[in-house]
């Protein structure tokens, strides 16, 4: 059997501290994540926001894609009662620019295929998380301190940015505030 050093126990030492240390963090990271005393999991709210932004952009995208098919039938009606040559060329610009439009719509679709990739991404980590919680446990996480858990002002506590479908103040609710 090799004798240890002084040296080498020390360094032995730092080692095991340092990833002690390490391992505190992380249970502590994941607290903060999925902490069981939070109505809901971070990872979990950051999906519902993602997936709010790839149905709001769609929507819009709808929108803006059936508000120039309008048009463009607007322009076609408006073509058979013109004449003058250059109320035709602008006729054919404003349909130009409307399929320029669609065209740009189409970035929509991309980046729903994005969000997907990042949703997925998300969903991976969160059961890594899950699983760890599992090894951990559910009252080793309650005692654990939070990272990032910092007290918010009154004011801070008021806001709460854009509202997932169905949660938050409806916007009749508002209203009667001012009447």
């Amino acid at each position: 059997m090799t004798e240890v050093n002084d040296d080498t126990a020390n360094q032995l030492k730092q080692e095991l501290s340092g990833l002690f240390k390490y391992v505190q963090r992380i249970r502590q990271e994941i607290a903060s994540i999925h902490h069981p005393e939070h109505e809901e999991h971070q990872l979990l709210k950051m999906a519902d926001q993602l997936d709010a932004i790839v149905t709001s952009t769609e929507k819009a995208t709808n929108t803006i894609m059936e508000t120039v098919e309008l048009n463009e039938g607007l322009s076609a009606k408006l073509r058979e009662k013109v004449t003058d040559p250059a109320a035709l060329a602008l006729i054919d610009e404003m349909s130009k620019n409307n399929m320029d439009v669609f065209e740009a719509c189409s970035f929509q679709d991309l980046t729903g295929q994005r969000v997907s990739k990042i949703l997925k991404s998300i969903r991976y980590v969160e059961d890594r998380v899950s699983s760890l919680m599992e090894i951990w446990g559910k009252q080793a996480l309650l005692e654990e301190k939070t990272i990032g858990e910092e007290k918010k002002t009154e004011d801070e506590s008021l806001l709460s940015g854009p509202q997932l479908e169905g949660k938050g103040i409806s916007q009749d609710e508002i209203d009667k505030l001012f009447d």
